[in-house]
């Protein structure tokens, strides 16, 4: 066979493009492919059984509409594009979805998809919810809290609450964060499944969650009312109030549905009541509309039929696999306490390591800081024991010298009352010399007065004698000659030798007079000089007395 005859068997294809809430996938569709062929397929690739909640979903000139199962795929009127884009989405709800939702796969899609629709405010929450909802979707993710690991600011970059609640309380980022964290840390030992399934029963109970709004009217002139199909039945809402619905039609008491272009008709099972018509804008809308009724009205009676085989097996295998889980979360659970304490015991044992380690660190330093201070203590020791030694020596110094100050002391005591005695002694003989002097200045003015005398008396008696002498010998002058007057000049030279006789005592004694007065000049003078050498010892004898009684 050839290359090409291969080829011409193989079926043509076209592109598609499957996007689910958190994934994208792209497939080879067959051009004879029904819807359910293309589902299937989607099903199989994420490994989904229970597909009856789910549907594939496209945008056509602005309205959302769903792939229908047993229609041709290219025969729908999906957008003429490459490759044609479907959202895999959940089409139903289940009622309680602890009961229903039995796939772990199931849980997690519905789980990404009802949380998408609270972040996108299509299902309207409370903040306080929000907040319990979004530690929920935080635990899924990240796991148990840790403080060491979970820093603050770890979920800056996930979108956890409404943009209207945000809005709504003027908090920071870090303020919402320490508020999800605080429920967040209480979540700990929950499993990812079971927080997204605490995560879908906590959503389950608000008022728009699984309802699906219509405009609708009670005549072909106005739509003044929304009309929301959802698992427990058919609802009537004003425009402007989602939470209360006016008027309810449970499934159970619903007897038939019509549907006839864009009108669409509800009749009660009770035949009394009043049977409800109302019109749509666009017989697409209609058709939509009757669908969705359609399927959760089966999904209704399903649910209150005794299950199918398969269902039965799939209930089964989720309760084993619930069990086989809840075991391996014990089991995981287990070691991870294990782990812990292991850790916080090899923590502990680390802790008490360092410890030991930083104690015999100190105990070495301490040593060592001993050790220097024992070498310090000798070394001051050494140095006090030699000073100890330079102070005994400096005492019996000082003491010596306090010896030798006080014989100084004593000495210089003596020596001061030898020097005041010889003070006294020459100011004694000071006296003495001066009155000394004074009677040897009076006798030698007395003297000097009797020599004065003596010397006027020889004058007169010169003068005297010469005159006597002129009177009794006139001629003596004129006769040289003569001899009796030899005899006379001779009596005259003796008086004259007698004359200068006592001229010359006169002189010595004059003489002597004098040298005594210089010999009491001199002494004067030696004994002032005495004097003075004297006061300078005293004054030297005073200083050095003064200074011993400083040093002492």
């Amino acid at each position: 066979m050839s290359i090409r005859g291969l080829k011409k068997k193989q079926p043509k294809t076209f592109k598609v493009r499957i996007i689910t809430v958190d994934a994208e996938m792209e497939f080879s569709c067959e051009m004879k492919w029904k819807g359910k062929d293309l589902f299937d397929l989607v099903c199989r690739a994420l490994g989904l059984r229970e597909t009856w909640f789910f549907g594939l979903q496209y945008t056509i000139k602005g309205m959302c509409t769903w792939l229908k199962m047993d229609k041709k795929v290219l025969d729908q009127e999906i957008p003429k594009e490459d490759p044609v884009s479907f959202h895999f989405l959940a089409k139903f709800y289940p009622e309680k979805v602890e009961e229903e939702l039995l796939q772990e796969i199931t849980q997690h899609l519905f789980f990404l998809q009802v949380k998408k629709q609270i972040l996108d405010e299509e299902i309207y929450c409370s903040p306080e919810a929000t907040v319990l909802l979004a530690s929920y979707a935080v635990q899924a993710k990240y796991g148990d809290y840790d403080p060491n690991f979970h820093e603050p600011g770890f979920l800056a970059h996930d979108e956890l609450l409404p943009k209207r609640v945000l809005r709504q309380y003027q908090l920071t980022a870090e303020m919402w964060e320490e508020k999800i964290t605080a429920w967040y840390a209480e979540h700990r030992g929950i499993a990812r499944d079971e927080a997204e399934m605490n995560y879908l029963k906590i959503a389950q109970d608000l008022e728009m969650y699984g309802v699906n709004y219509f405009p609708i009217a009670q005549n072909k002139n106005h739509t003044d009312l929304l009309l929301g199909v959802d698992a427990k039945g058919i609802h009537i809402y004003s425009i402007n109030n989602r939470f209360s619905p006016n008027k309810s039609f449970e499934w159970s008491s619903i007897r038939n549905i019509s549907c006839s272009e864009k009108e669409l008709t509800i009749k009660p099972l009770d035949k009394k009541a009043e049977v409800f018509k109302f019109f749509s804008s666009q017989l697409k809308v209609n058709k939509l509309i009757f669908q969705l009724c359609i399927g959760n009205h089966d999904l209704f009676m399903r649910r209150r039929k005794v299950d199918s085989i398969e269902i039965q097996q799939m209930k089964a295998q989720a309760r084993e696999e619930k069990a086989r889980k809840k075991m391996e979360n014990q089991r995981l659970a287990r070691e991870k306490q294990l782990r812990e304490e292991a850790e916080r015991a090899k923590e502990e044992l680390e802790r008490r390591l360092f410890q030991l380690e930083d104690e015999a660190r100190q105990a070495n330093e301490a040593l060592l800081r001993s050790q220097e201070a024992a070498e310090l203590l000798a070394e001051k020791a050494q140095i006090a024991e030699e000073e100890a030694k330079l102070l005994a020596q400096n005492a019996a110094e000082a003491e010596q010298e306090r010896q030798r100050l006080e014989i100084t002391a004593l000495k210089s005591k003596e020596e001061k009352r030898l020097m005041e005695q010889k003070m006294r002694e020459a100011e004694l003989i000071a006296v003495k010399l001066v009155k000394e002097s004074d009677r040897r200045a009076k006798e030698a003015e007395h003297l000097k007065q009797d020599l004065h005398e003596a010397r006027e008396a020889e004058r007169k008696a010169k003068q005297k004698l010469l005159d006597i002498t002129r009177l009794n010998y006139p001629h003596m002058a004129k006769y040289p000659q003569y001899s009796p007057g030899d005899s006379r000049d001779a009596n005259f030279d003796k008086g004259s030798i007698k004359l200068d006789l006592k001229d010359i005592d006169l002189k010595r004694l004059s003489f002597e007079i004098e040298r005594e007065r210089l010999d009491y000049l001199e002494n004067s003078r030696k004994f002032e000089d005495r004097l003075k050498e004297l006061k300078s010892e005293i004054h030297a004898l005073k200083l050095e007395e003064k200074q011993a009684g400083l040093y002492s």
